[in-house]
């Protein structure tokens, strides 16, 4: 009987796993379980269009990056008796409808996930390891994951656990520091060999909206200098961390953009001075850029960063290699029991983490304050609580500290559009006792220690305008709010529309770009995306209504610039010179799309 230990993410030996289940689909006496999180795949293309699209994309971002062979089976159906995989955090939204994975999910928080495998039975972990170049064989580093593994190494060096310590070299990974640096003598088999290199899986950047940046610039005024700030991956982490270089760098097109959302005072507006301190169990992209514009500069036991655990984009690769020893030097690979809690070294910890800011997002929210993260109320599991929970009690552990949900105000469009603030929703992640902020588009509620009635109307005044009425009569009818209430008029304009009016002359100037920190797609690309996620999203009658336009448009009616990026995002889809009926629809189809968008 097997128990693999996998690190999540990016830190799994992919090729020691897939032989692990190649062995077991030729013995069916073998058993093999797999315990891990966060199993990284390619974008599974469904439709023509998204086949077209991504086509291209997976090979210049994925190629030579090895499939694991469980996830395959796994989606198709065909995972024997004898292999069971167990995951904590699933890729978010990957799984959806795949029973096998949805039954076997194990709900557990990040600092629990160590406890889980032991209780297991794991009796191998195989991760990937990075080695020093000046070809040091004795010191090995656990580089983008020792999250979970530095415990459990702990563990066995304590005599709590008995198990099997695979590595398998990858000379792409970068040597990082801290706790992740490690004597190689820790791993009892190590695969080295040119045959089982291979690239990191490297998901590109997302593109950033306005109603992200709107998100962003509000979260961005409240991390104090002097601070600590913990986020995650993401366009609104993107977004928050480039609102706080514009902070930094443009101090007067900061205010001037919270002005334009209405902000006329915010508790932290400043340039910074003392700089921030990050602790995060996920180092992304946002966090570099932060470290080469001086605002990560605030150390704490001569790191300026503490994290667990990377997976990242093409261009979070290459600015983590390009990083100077010295700054490199400032970023510690720590467990996920250091990042995510206070239990050990509290005090050390307590004084490290001054004026905390854990900044997390949600799916949903209830006008009761909860946060519905991870899952929805059928079962279905999205993704995992991850850290969440930790950082959320962090919040509210640390003096200073607070806790800060970051939320859409909707999703969907037309007839499929929805408010992600409910009154009560069947499933939560965080439940309302633990409520402290909640930043949507249109504003910050503070939660922490109102009574209901006050976290009711703060949440309904963040809520689009067009859902406000229902939420009211709800919570009017639930005797949470007074029959008489009426909602601020401060807060009845609460629309995308205005949003845009409000921030596209920043998009204009270049002020908020689509891609902050670059991207990974071409200028063609980046024009197709919008449309394709509008197709994607779009109803039928829209759809129709597209396909119309598409097919009564004319070329030569069209100004010569437009007519020339219809031409190029067409040739880019192979859909310039259709062959079939069927090339013929979706050439009319997307080019009602394009236009539109």
């Amino acid at each position: 009987r097997i128990v693999l230990g996998l690190p999540l993410g990016l830190g799994k030996a992919n090729h020691i796993a897939n032989a692990l289940v190649e062995r077991a689909l030729n013995d069916a006496t073998l058993s093999l379980t797999i315990l891990t999180a966060l199993t990284l795949e390619a974008p599974q293309p469904r439709s023509l269009l998204e086949q077209r699209m991504l086509g291209p994309i997976n090979e210049r971002l994925f190629a030579g990056y090895p499939p694991l062979r469980y996830a395959a089976l796994a989606r198709q159906g065909k995972l024997p008796a004898n292999i069971e995989v167990r995951e904590f955090f699933l890729q978010p939204g990957k799984w959806n409808g795949v029973a096998r994975v949805q039954q076997q999910y194990m709900a557990v928080n990040y600092t629990q996930a160590v406890e889980a495998l032991l209780a297991a039975g794991m009796n191998v972990a195989a991760q990937l390891i990075a080695v020093p170049d000046n070809g040091d064989r004795d010191r090995i580093s656990l580089s983008c994951n020792p999250d979970l593994t530095v415990d459990l190494l702990e563990a066995r060096r304590r005599g709590d656990a008995t198990f099997l310590a695979v590595g398998q070299v990858n000379r792409a990974l970068p040597f990082m520091v801290g706790s992740a640096e490690r004597a190689a003598s820790d791993f009892d088999l190590i695969l080295d060999s040119e045959s089982t290199q291979f690239p990191l899986f490297t998901p590109p950047r997302e593109s950033v909206s306005l109603t992200d940046y709107a998100i962003g610039l509000r979260i961005a005024a409240l991390i104090p200098d002097g601070g600590s700030l913990q986020i995650g991956i993401g366009s609104i982490g993107d977004a928050v961390v480039h609102a706080l270089l514009l902070r930094h760098r443009d101090n007067a097109r900061f205010r001037a953009a919270l002005a334009a959302l209405g902000v006329d005072s915010a508790p932290h507006c400043e340039p910074f001075v003392e700089g921030l301190y990050g602790i995060s169990e996920m180092l992304v992209d946002g966090f570099l850029e932060l470290l080469k514009a001086g605002i990560l500069r605030r150390e704490v036991d001569g790191r300026v960063l503490h994290a667990g655990f990377f997976v990242g984009s093409p261009g979070f690769y290459e600015n983590l290699a390009g990083l100077s020893p010295e700054q490199r030097n400032k970023i510690g690979m720590e467990p996920i029991s250091f990042v995510n809690q206070l239990y050990g070294d509290e005090q050390a910890r307590r004084r490290a983490r001054v004026g905390a800011r854990f900044v997390n997002s949600a799916m949903m929210a209830t006008l009761m304050g909860a946060a519905v993260s991870d899952g929805l109320e059928d079962g279905t599991v999205i993704s995992g609580v991850g850290g969440q929970h930790d950082f959320v009690t962090q919040g509210l552990a640390l003096e200073g500290a607070r806790s800060i949900i970051s939320l859409r105000a909707v999703r969907g469009q037309g007839a499929a559009l929805n408010s992600n603030i409910r009154w009560s929703y069947g499933h939560v992640t965080i439940p309302r006792y633990l409520r402290d902020m909640v930043v949507t588009e249109y504003g910050v509620a503070d939660l922490r220690y109102r009574s209901d009635h006050e976290v009711v109307a703060a949440m309904i005044s963040i809520a689009d305008t067009r859902f406000q009425p229902a939420l009211l009569e709800q919570a009017q009818a639930a005797g949470k709010l007074p029959a008489d209430y009426r909602i601020p008029d401060s807060a009845r304009n609460n629309l995308p529309g205005a949003i845009a009016e409000k921030l596209v002359p920043f998009r204009a100037a270049g002020t908020l770009p689509a891609y902050p920190f670059g991207s990974d797609f071409t200028a063609v690309e980046q024009q197709l995306l919008p449309a394709l996620a509008a197709l994607a999203r779009a109803s039928g009658g829209r759809r129709l209504r597209w396909f119309w336009r598409g097919l009564t448009t004319r070329g030569n009616a069209l100004p010569p610039e437009t007519r020339q990026r219809l031409e190029q995002a067409l040739a880019r889809m192979g859909l310039d010179k259709p062959g079939d009926w069927r090339e013929y629809l979706y050439r009319y189809l997307l080019t009602g799309a394009l236009i539109q968008a």
